[in-house]
């Protein structure tokens, strides 16, 4: 969390959210009126924001990672287009999964790299997986969302074999699950033995480009320095 998040948690009246974030910001809903609301309820909790906005009221939504990034920014924007509202809109910036997961592996990217959610939930199969073709050919460091569900198990594994068309099956690969949280887990592996390690939703997978290496546990992906400058 960004100290200006925290700011915004202080000085809202009503903080709105899924419940399971809620409780990772418990320490801020005291004396604060709280509407929570479970898994896939996100269109009611933001039109329950902005209509708790456009009364007057100073309203907090609670979103993982950063808002803007696979999160609730979008849709509250759309959703006060569709409502014509006028309370004003601040998207408070916060520290996103691939920001948090590449902090722990090391520097994994340091060049340019694409982020691709794997959730079909709401883009069709065809378009994700056109995009990873995308990414695996263009050699962009790679950060999977959402890799793998209780039901969603294929795609993962897809994943896997469109990189591997294009990289090394030693190609570093990282996956860190439930980064910065008290249960967090990292392991740096390779393209090739990244299914034997455990992937749940709440993983980020980074997979690394053609230049990327592993130095004492870290990925690291060089951007250039070493052609251009004397490192030694």
């Amino acid at each position: 969390m960004t100290p200006a998040a925290a700011a915004a948690l202080h000085g809202a009246e009503v903080i709105v959210g899924y419940k399971t974030y809620l409780d990772l910001v418990a320490d801020f809903l005291t004396n604060k009126e709280v509407i929570a609301s479970e898994m896939m309820k996100e269109v009611e909790r933001c039109r329950k924001s902005l209509e708790m906005a456009e009364s007057g009221k100073t309203v907090a939504l609670v979103s993982g990672g950063d808002p803007g990034i696979y999160a609730m920014a979008g849709l509250v924007y759309q959703l006060a287009k569709e409502l014509d509202c006028s309370c004003t809109i601040e998207v408070i910036p916060g520290i996103a999964a691939v920001n948090g997961c590449a902090a722990v592996l090391g520097a994994p990217l340091m060049h340019d790299f694409a982020a691709v959610s794997l959730s079909d939930l709401l883009t069709p199969w065809p378009l994700i997986e056109k995009r990873l073709i995308a990414a695996a050919m263009a050699d962009f460091v790679t950060a999977i969302y959402n890799p793998r569900s209780k039901k969603r198990t294929q795609q993962i594994v897809t994943a896997k074999e469109i990189f591997l068309e294009h990289r090394l099956p030693s190609t570093p690969v990282g996956i860190v699950t439930a980064a910065t949280r008290d249960h967090e887990k990292a392991v740096v592996t390779t393209l090739e033995n990244m299914l034997e390690e455990e992937i749940t939703m709440q993983s980020t997978v980074i997979v690394g480009n053609t230049t990327t290496y592993v130095w004492k546990g870290k990925m690291i992906t060089p951007r250039g320095y070493a052609d251009k400058y004397d490192l030694s």
